[in-house]
């Protein structure tokens, strides 16, 4: 699917999200991909100075797809329809940018957040390193509406879907799935085809993190964990490995199956969705006797 062929854009997003849903939940597991939504707004794009596909270089293209087939295994897969250049969930509710938003901030707005002061705050003033999205500053009021109607269901529901399956099982896995650019050409080979980031140890077993880890470089690919992406906020605020509560980021470089110019699957695209059904699989079966061991300190 390119710029031009995706699916209508409406006004508004309805709905903004999708809860993908097992016939009978089997194992622990919720999946999340927060940043895979592509529908744009008229308003927003008229909104922006950059064109359609600019706006797409923040997107997770895809990465709903890539891991639906968990649904089938027997676990929830939530996903954005919003994009992340509108709206980020992977961020505190209110990290606003006094650089963007038109009218003076509320008091309890996070202005001073590394993500802000970079211009990647829930309301995103650029997308990729230094391509500002905006004509004029965004007013307050749309940005707040943005949070409440979007944001605030968007993290019930996954806290929803996190709370079913610690009641069934007595703890709760959410995989927070993403995809990550490649390097320029003379630096490819140095991104890895995985990142792994569990907060540096905080947010997930560290036998979980080891798990997914071999499983991965056993299909043969390169897996490093925490750099560059160690997760954001879905991650630091879910994971509580203390409470039976965890969370995975899983990061796939988008090389992998994506034509980054374009937007488009490769060919390769069917090759890595087999491979994640087969991770999938795999966490499916064993995770959960790991985790009716002795807990495991943090690495």
């Amino acid at each position: 699917m390119n710029s031009t062929d995706q699916k209508s854009i409406p006004a508004k997003f309805s709905p903004p999200f999708d809860i993908q849903r097992p016939r009978i939940l089997t194992a622990p597991f919720v999946f999340n991909s927060p940043h895979s939504g592509r529908v744009y707004p008229n308003s927003f794009l008229q909104a922006s100075r950059l064109d359609a596909l600019s706006l797409r270089k923040s997107e997770d293209a895809f990465v709903e797809e890539l891991f639906a087939d968990v649904v089938s295994l027997g676990a929830p897969l939530l996903h954005a329809h919003f994009p992340r250049a509108y709206l980020d969930v992977n961020r505190e509710p209110y990290e606003l940018d006094p650089e963007l938003i038109a009218d003076t901030l509320p008091s309890y707005a996070n202005t001073a957040s590394i993500r802000v002061i970079g211009g990647l705050g829930t309301i995103a003033r650029i997308v990729t390193e230094s391509e500002e999205i905006y004509r004029e500053p965004v007013p307050l009021e749309d940005a707040l509406n943005r949070i409440s109607t979007l944001y605030k269901p968007y993290h019930a529901a996954l806290c929803d879907l996190l709370t079913d399956s610690w009641n069934k099982f007595g703890h709760a896995i959410l995989v927070d799935c993403h995809s990550m650019p490649s390097l320029p050409a003379s630096h490819h080979d140095n991104r890895p085809d995985f990142v792994l980031g569990d907060r540096f140890g905080s947010s997930c077993d560290v036998r979980i993190v080891q798990f997914v880890e071999q499983q991965l470089k056993a299909l043969g690919y390169v897996v490093m964990r925490n750099k560059p992406y160690s997760g954001g906020y879905i991650t630091e605020h879910y994971g509580q490995p203390e409470e039976g509560l965890h969370a995975l980021q899983i990061e796939v470089k988008r090389a992998l199956y994506l034509n980054e110019s374009t937007f488009t699957k490769t060919k390769n695209f069917a090759f890595v969705k087999r491979d994640l059904k087969r991770l999938s699989n795999a966490m499916f079966r064993y995770i959960p006797e790991l985790l009716e061991d002795r807990p495991a300190a943090a690495e």
